[in-house]
């Protein structure tokens, strides 16, 4: 039967507590929890909805959530399941960001969020294998998926260039060699797969529509900005904050991973709002907390606005802060989610579009290849560069109760946790 709203309501405040590991975590999470186990989603269509969020500027994965939650229950459904992604790390690294600028510190909540690393290398893992096997299905998908991991990972080729490549591949090679650019399976009632729900009838694209949402959600996103200019001045931090994250919102494709360059030198060098060693402190506890890796700019913001307060107390100046960059940073995600769904569930039916779909998801491959190579190196070498036997261990040993012993996500997440605990005492 089709979820009520009130058990993907669960789901999404759920994964919002559980989705570790940045974006090829979380993507992993989703896909076990929503294709694999609950099987709410079919595959091909959890695939043309990754492969649609991974074309737009900013969080991939708050996207998707987004996305999902539209396709399964509305407008209400994607609000719920975007917001509830973002809401439960938006919290926590506020009140990490007030200890780290007060000088507190929790030991032991360093050592649990240790030890779940080790669970994130595993999910990745364990998530690529399926993805890969259920999404690469001819040597030219293999070829495709393969040279998207060199560009990126080598020669730093921006990710756009390689979904349009990619996608213009999948168009053509549809039409000359369609055994290698197969279109993927349709999607939506009578196209899903036997044993899955029946999705309801998605929501047509009109002009009437789209205005609606333009209009409201532009409302939403520069009220608040401008009303913090009118108040504070538009010299202010915070004000200066709203509008430049505005500004990244539009141009960050490619992921936290893409933008973090970006967002650093212009909040070290350019605005003076944090220092560097702030700015590695912030990513280390964004990749410590569940929830989007671009969270950091929340600790960006905080920082920001608790060293320069003006006329403010510094708590409260880095509270505005906080709220406002967090608001600039995901609140276009839904818009151009709302905006871009219904078209995209009319596009992927068409045999070469959705050829197109295919390749870019061979691409999708390559690219989480990347992110999960980039989080697990830095997981194993952290800056002191000491090799971390213990993560790697204990990743190896969730990989395999996992993907052997088929032991459930929450189990081995729970079991990694205490485990980093345990060993801070010894």
């Amino acid at each position: 039967m089709t979820p009520t709203f009130h058990e993907a309501l669960r789901y999404w405040l759920k994964l919002g507590f559980i989705s570790f590991g940045g974006p090829a975590g979380q993507i992993a999470i989703m896909h076990q929890e929503l294709v694999e186990k609950r099987r709410w989603i079919s595959d091909a269509h959890f695939l043309h909805a990754l492969n649609f969020c991974m074309l737009l500027p900013g969080p991939e994965a708050q996207q998707l959530a987004t996305y999902l939650g539209w396709r399964l229950h509305g407008a209400k459904g994607g609000i719920a399941a975007g917001s509830l992604f973002v809401l439960p790390s938006a919290l926590l690294l506020y009140g990490l960001s007030w200890l780290y600028m007060a000088g507190g510190h929790l030991p032991w909540l360093a050592a649990v969020f240790h030890g779940l690393v080790a669970a994130v290398i595993a999910v990745l893992a364990v998530a690529l294998l399926r993805i890969g096997k259920k999404s690469l299905k001819s040597p030219s998908l293999w070829a495709v998926a393969a040279t998207s991991f060199m560009a990126i990972y080598f020669f730093q080729v921006s990710f756009v260039l390689i979904v349009l490549i990619t996608g213009w591949l999948g168009w053509t090679g549809h039409r000359l060699l369609p055994t290698q650019f197969p279109a993927g399976k349709g999607h939506g009632s009578a196209k899903e797969s036997a044993g899955l729900i029946t999705l309801p009838t998605a929501i047509q694209p009109s002009w009437k529509r789209s205005f609606t949402i333009l209009s409201l959600c532009l409302s939403l996103w520069w009220l608040p900005i401008l009303a913090t200019g009118v108040w504070l001045g538009w010299s202010s931090t915070q004000a200066q904050q709203g509008l430049f994250f505005s500004k990244a919102s539009l141009v960050t494709f490619g992921g936290a991973y893409a933008v973090l360059p970006y967002v650093a030198q212009q909040a070290v060098e350019t605005h003076g709002w944090l220092t560097h060693p702030q700015m590695m402190s912030g990513l280390a506890l964004a990749e410590t907390t569940p929830g989007p890796l671009i969270m950091v700019l929340q600790f960006v913001g905080f920082v920001g606005g608790w060293q320069h307060p003006g006329a403010l107390t510094p708590l409260l100046a880095a509270t505005i802060s906080a709220l406002i960059t967090t608001w600039a940073t995901f609140l276009p995600s839904f818009l151009f989610v709302f905006l871009g769904a219904p078209h995209i569930e009319k596009l992927s039916d068409q045999p070469r579009l959705s050829a197109a779909l295919t390749a870019i998801t061979a691409a999708v491959v390559g690219v989480i290849l990347y992110l999960s190579i980039a989080f697990t190196t830095h997981a194993l070498w952290p800056a002191d560069g000491q090799f971390d036997l213990f993560i790697a261990v204990l990743a190896v040993a969730a990989f395999v109760a996992m993907q052997r012993f088929k032991i459930g996500l929450i189990p081995v997440i729970l079991t990694c946790a205490l485990l980093g605990l345990g060993k801070s005492f010894f």
